[in-house]
């Protein structure tokens, strides 16, 4: 079914490449207009060239300054007249355990995953508010869930979103906001694959090869296309969703219901996972 964004605004964070691209080119075949937002410029011409001007639109700046944040939101609303959805999107997951990240690094991850989130959100809610309401979209990541080694800024952010998320969901719920998440499992993003070039180094084969054996033990035995996880996002933003508030969305191919440890030593796991 067509359509079903037709007549909204949103901004998307991080819109230039990955997901949020993806979510960014699902929400405009729904109808809506986008405001696509990074801190790569050159990211965002690449995805705003050739499509229809009057829909889609693009601001650069960093959301970890409050005033790049602030004038991303006027953007929004001075290019579309007003803001109906907020997909926070922005991420980043440099690695390193807790006694060897370098502080500023922890803090860099902190500021971007969580206080730029803080600030998007802070400023997006009275504009909705002022039209009868609207829809926030966080986007945190199964390692919010289930962490990864050697990861722990990430993981804490991503799980910071959670309690983020039901917060707002519960301050401003009778203001007509609604505040959900989606969390991706293993995604096919430039990020990742680049992350999977040492794996797949080592084991002899290509990236795409490295990720099966990222994903050998989930029920759906392959990470996700960027593609994949613009659908929740619609469905957020639409108002097929609008008595849903404060739930978090696994799309993980079912990563969040194994035990690799058991799948891997157990006799039908090491089955499962050489498939």
């Amino acid at each position: 079914m067509a359509g079903r964004l037709e007549g909204k605004a949103a901004i998307i964070t991080g819109g230039g490449v990955g997901i949020g691209a993806a979510i960014a080119k699902g929400f405009l075949a729904e109808g809506a207009k986008v405001l696509v937002t990074g801190r790569r410029k050159e990211k965002l011409e690449e995805l705003t060239a050739g499509l229809p001007a009057d829909s889609i639109a693009y601001c650069a700046g960093d959301i970890t300054k409050i005033e790049d944040a602030e004038a991303m939101v006027e953007a929004a609303v001075s290019k579309f007249g007003k803001l109906d959805v907020l997909v926070n999107n922005v991420g980043i997951d440099p690695a390193g355990t807790v006694t060897e990240i370098p502080v500023q690094q922890w803090l860099d991850i902190i500021n971007t995953n969580l206080t730029g989130t803080f600030y998007m959100t802070r400023f997006s809610i009275p504009k909705m508010i002022e039209q009868g309401g609207g829809s926030i979209i966080n986007v945190s990541s199964l390692a919010g869930v289930r962490a990864i080694p050697g990861m722990p800024a990430y993981s804490t952010t991503k799980a910071g979103l959670q309690g983020f998320t039901n917060a707002t969901a519960l301050d401003y719920g009778a203001q007509g906001i609604r505040v959900n998440m989606i969390s991706p499992g293993a995604t096919a993003t430039d990020m990742l694959k680049n992350q999977m070039q040492g794996l797949a180094r080592s084991q002899g084969t290509d990236v795409y090869g490295a990720l099966g054996l990222l994903t050998r033990f989930n029920p759906i035995k392959r990470a996700a296309e960027p593609e994949e996880i613009a659908p929740a996002a619609v469905f957020f933003a639409s108002d097929e969703s609008k008595y849903i508030t404060g739930q978090n969305l696994l799309i993980d191919g079912g990563a969040s219901i194994v035990d690799p440890c058991g799948a891997s030593t157990s006799a039908l796991g090491k089955a499962w996972g050489e498939e």
